[in-house]
């Protein structure tokens, strides 16, 4: 096991109806003037907003709104945002929505304590040594960026979609999570967020760091949990139980206790954002058809996740067959699950006819470097021959 540390300091206060503590903890948190920060109209025709306004006015709280976030977050909104806090640190943001939300309020949140372009710390460029406090109300259980300090944005203007990791900065103060507002989610939504979820913690279980037994039967049970809700979930919406545990288990899928002593991979979400970035597919869809392409390769070479994942977490019994046939059965297991939620299993089925693989590979690698990831290291071959099966 690697050395770590493991600091997951947001509040969160889960449960019904508690959208209405939000003036409350922005207060606790130190709030003075707010500034609400959506996406489309769904906050806005279900009441949220409104409440969440409400709230606000009752604890005397000022505040503005930016709306407009899109599920694949620009870069042109961010700065919209810094624009309108530069300069008055006394700002607190409160997103009001998914994981795009979020991770537009956290780029707000570091560039309007930067003098320079909020992008540089994207690239690498700059470090964040300050950022304004950020809340949540979460309205979509995927991205878990109301319990991370990750946050993903695309460039417009370069065609990039970069992740960023500050834990001490962007960790959310508080977060709210109440599952009745998921409950009129779209069911290609619902699934592609489970699929994201799920995804986050492969992205950490496959690892080469030896003796991390305790953190791998974490990720195992979150797993195992995610696989028996999520058809509950999935056949009636307003399950409370079920959308419930979903909820819950995207955010303890990217808070980083998954991944606690583990040398991580996330070569998936990397390829995954090349795709959303040049052809704008819902990010957990792309997942779906990225992951099994990813673990059909890299299991040649390093099988030993491969199969502990099909035993323990998708129930192939070992018993009689070879190694490489325990692995296949494991991911065709897993495409039949994502696939019964009503996600692609294939580039065709994710709406993209003719990929360009050529662009995929020079963007990814332009971006990330050469080679990526960390179970097994990618070169431009290998993730060439990943985007291929994925056809």
């Amino acid at each position: 096991m690697e050395n770590f540390t493991f600091c997951s300091p947001t509040e969160f206060v889960f449960g019904r109806d508690t959208e209405k503590e939000v003036g409350r903890l922005c207060l606790k948190h130190g709030a003075s003037r707010v500034l609400i920060i959506y996406g489309g109209g769904s906050v806005v025709r279900s009441g949220l907003l409104q409440r969440v306004e409400q709230s606000l006015t009752e604890a005397g709280l000022p505040y503005e709104t930016l709306g407009g976030v899109k599920p694949n977050p620009e870069d042109g909104l961010v700065r919209e945002g810094i624009s309108k806090v530069s300069g008055e640190r006394s700002y607190f943001l409160l997103a009001v929505g998914g994981g795009s939300v979020i991770d537009t309020a956290k780029a707000i949140a570091c560039g309007a304590c930067y003098d320079g372009d909020f992008w540089d710390f994207y690239i690498g460029k700059a470090k964040i040594e300050q950022a304004l406090p950020v809340g949540v109300v979460l309205t979509i259980p995927a991205a878990g960026s109301e319990g991370s300090g990750n946050s993903v944005i695309t460039n417009t203007a370069t065609g990039q979609k970069i992740s960023l990791r500050s834990p001490e900065h962007l960790r959310p103060v508080f977060s709210i999570m109440n599952p009745e507002l998921t409950y009129t989610l779209p069911p290609y939504q619902t699934a592609s967020g489970i699929c994201d979820m799920m995804v986050h913690i492969f992205e950490r279980y496959f690892t080469n760091t030896a003796e991390t037994s305790i953190t791998d039967h974490v990720a195992e049970g979150v797993l195992r949990s995610i696989i028996e809700q999520a058809p509950l979930v999935m056949k009636n919406p307003q399950d409370y139980g079920p959308r419930a545990n979903i909820m819950w288990a995207g955010m303890l899928a990217h808070n980083g206790l998954c991944g606690t002593g583990h040398v991580e991979d996330w070569a998936s979400h990397f390829m995954e954002h090349e795709l959303s970035a040049l052809y704008g597919v819902t990010h957990g869809a792309g997942l779906a058809v990225v992951f099994p392409a990813w673990l059909t390769v890299v299991s040649r070479t390093n099988p030993h996740k491969a199969v502990q994942l099909a035993e323990r977490v998708l129930d192939v019994c070992p018993d009689g067959l070879t190694e490489h046939e325990i692995i296949a059965e494991g991911i065709a297991r897993l495409r039949r699950f994502w696939s019964s939620l009503g996600l692609p299993t294939n580039l065709h089925e994710l709406g993209i006819e003719q990929p360009d693989i050529d662009a995929l590979v020079r963007n990814l690698h332009v971006t990330k470097g050469e080679p990526i990831g960390g179970y097994v290291r990618l070169d431009r071959t290998l993730t060439r021959e990943i985007y291929e099966l994925m056809k």
